[in-house]
């Protein structure tokens, strides 16, 4: 299985500290965000990855190169004009394969990726989604299961937790099928365009509630709680393993 980590955006909420990089590369526990999202793919095994690429982009293409120093393969693919998380996998679509990976550069996880690859055949559908309790779901995409884990409902930012705190945590497997609704070259979202448009046509599409650590790095304060968790041990990396090329024993 292959990957697709978003990396694309400009990072406005976190200025100054990405007036310079994107903010998959700001450093945590003295490493890229972007670095420990590799580890965790590969890891898992999951060692062929795309990068979606706008804001500075020379800045991670010279970090990481083709990512062999890295356990990994990188396919980078530029953005003119941004296109959105899913637009993002619509121009991949001849790269992922039948079924991939979705990881958002600016989240901080150690998601068991192997699990949910492993959930996501036994739903049978056409993709599943992480999806971790949220403290304040009315900043969140919320999303209501039925009991047996089919995603009936999505609710973005919601005025009140009625609905649930289990939120969208930016972390999916996902079947090649789901990009023929995706238009080319035109700016399209997972959470606001595909996902919804998913349940209107009836397609199974799951959730997994998910235990494992799973931050957002959407503002200066959650940028000093991952920091805080990295160096507490709340959240494990697999940086330290990247020290073998791939094929590498």
């Amino acid at each position: 299985m292959k990957a697709l980590v978003l990396a694309a955006g400009e990072g406005t909420r976190l200025r100054p500290l990405t007036l310079d990089r994107p903010k998959p590369m700001l450093p945590l526990a003295g490493r890229p965000l972007l670095e420990h999202l590799i580890a965790l793919l590969a890891r898992h095994g999951i060692c062929d990855v795309a990068i979606n690429l706008h804001y500075r982009p020379e800045t991670i293409v010279d970090h990481f190169g083709d990512g062999s120093g890295f356990g990994v393969r990188i396919t980078y693919s530029h953005e003119h004009q941004l296109l959105g998380s899913a637009g993002a996998a619509r121009q991949l679509d001849w790269f992922l394969g039948e079924r991939f990976v979705v990881l958002y550069g600016d989240v901080l996880t150690d998601v068991d990726l192997t699990r949910l690859d492993e959930v996501d055949i036994g739903f049978g559908g056409i993709g599943t989604l992480v999806l971790a309790e949220n403290d304040d779901p009315t900043r969140s995409g919320i999303v209501q299961l039925d009991s047996a884990g089919r995603i009936i409902r999505f609710i973005e930012k919601p005025a009140t937790a009625e609905f649930g705190r289990l939120a969208n945590s930016g972390i999916y497997v996902l079947h090649r099928r789901v990009l023929d609704l995706v238009p080319p070259g035109t700016p399209f979202d997972f959470g606001s365009d595909l996902f919804p448009g998913l349940l209107a046509a009836g397609l199974p599409l799951y959730g997994l509630a998910s235990p494992d650590y799973v931050l957002d790095i959407g503002s200066i304060d959650r940028y000093r709680q991952a920091e805080a968790d990295l160096q507490s041990g709340r959240v494990r990396s697999y940086v330290a393993d990247l020290q073998q090329p791939v094929g590498a024993t």
